[in-house]
């Protein structure tokens, strides 16, 4: 695993689907970046370790990060240390992964969201 390529597991890829609807985003990027730092702001540790990324999206880390790539891998290696792991290639990939599903899960939970303006409701509140 690295930080080239980003994956998805097929859950999170129908789960996405469902959010480009009802959100108006249509970029899978974009949401996954909202759902990455959902996931970072949430100190606890998520409960899922390992996921299987069976699903046919993947993205370049350039694609998923756009222009802000050295501020994602800074809140990565920053959430490696304060969960008490060296930032290394594994546990930055391990840890993106592990955060970016549970962030897309986090907005998928969220029956009540139907617009973009709900979305950055949702990351402010």
């Amino acid at each position: 695993m690295s930080l080239e390529t980003v994956r998805l597991s097929q859950t999170a890829k129908e789960q996405l689907i469902w959010l480009k609807r009802n959100t108006g985003l249509t970029q899978w990027n974009e949401l996954c970046r909202w759902a990455l730092a959902l996931s970072l702001r949430d100190p606890s540790t998520p409960l899922v370790k390992e996921v299987t990324t069976d699903s046919n999206v993947e993205m370049s880390w350039k694609t998923f990060s756009s222009p802000y790539g050295d501020i994602y891998l800074a809140l990565l290696k920053q959430r490696c240390l304060m969960d008490g792991e060296e930032p290394s290639d594994e546990a930055l990939s391990r840890t993106l992964t592990v955060h970016l599903h549970r962030g897309i899960g986090f907005l998928a939970g969220r029956s009540d969201l139907r617009s973009i303006e709900q979305l950055v409701s949702t990351a402010t509140g």
